[in-house]
């Protein structure tokens, strides 16, 4: 892991030695993390349609994202930022973990697919000036040390124009229960531990802090499982997980 300075302020190092333990789970469909895979269709398709509807781009076309610099911050191994590549972007993919990018390259050079992954924070490269069309933080903000700095400094790199989309869990009794108590310990959908209730983001505090770095919070979406159907689905119940969109305005 990267050591402690000032550009790991944001960074809890217990939470990404909890990551970095799953090693080679990132890629495993039925493992720890098939749940997040069951869920990347569904943000890759919200990311693809908001970008496509901000650049003036067709959702439908394969190339859909060509020409677009997007960071995928808290890459972990890459289950995201290897199919918005797929789609015609430049990805960059940051986290903290070496293991984590270790795996995270591996996989896309055996997968043919181009992404520069990098070990590294959202601080150091705000502090190195780099600069992007669209900002991810999906189902990490929930796992930093200090909320509010880490939407600032990564509001920080999203270019005039451009998005930040971000993706958490609303701290209700709500979510207390199923995405703590049920999805940890009942149904053994995350390992235990993966959560904690007091580091779960309204998304009045949310859209309060991408203000805060400047942002102007567009819209957002609650993100629900179907248990009929056993997929995940946009919903306006933004109780549990939801995604929420935020634009740095025009020159």
């Amino acid at each position: 892991m990267i050591a402690p300075d000032e550009t790991t302020a944001t960074v809890d190092a217990a939470e990404v030695r909890r990551f970095a333990a799953l090693g080679a789970e990132w890629w495993d469909e039925g493992g720890s993390m098939r749940m997040l895979h069951r869920l990347n269709p569904v943000r890759i398709a919200y990311i693809r349609d908001q970008a496509a509807a901000r650049f003036g781009r067709d959702a439908k076309r394969l190339d859909s994202l060509a020409g677009l610099r997007i960071l995928d911050i808290g890459c972990g191994g890459g289950i995201l930022s290897e199919p918005l590549a797929r789609l015609g972007a430049t990805v960059v993919g940051a986290d903290p973990s070496d293991e984590n990018i270790a795996i995270a390259r591996k996989h896309a050079q055996d997968a043919g697919v181009a992404v520069d992954y990098r070990a590294t924070t959202a601080e150091a490269l705000a502090d190195a000036g780099e600069r992007f069309d669209l900002v991810l933080a999906m189902e990490v903000v929930e796992h930093v040390a200090d909320r509010d700095l880490f939407v600032h400094r990564a509001a920080a790199m999203v270019k005039p124009g451009g998005l930040m989309i971000a993706a958490t869990i609303n701290r209700t009794l709500k979510s207390f229960g199923l995405a703590i108590v049920a999805a940890e310990y009942l149904l053994g959908w995350l390992p235990r531990g993966t959560h904690r209730w007091d580091k779960f983001v309204s998304p009045h505090e949310f859209e309060q802090a991408m203000e805060a770095g400047g942002l102007r919070a567009t819209g957002g979406t609650g993100v629900i499982y179907d248990i009929v159907t056993g997929e995940w689905r946009l919903s306006d119940d933004m109780d549990v997980n939801y995604m929420m969109t935020a634009e740095r305005p025009a020159e």
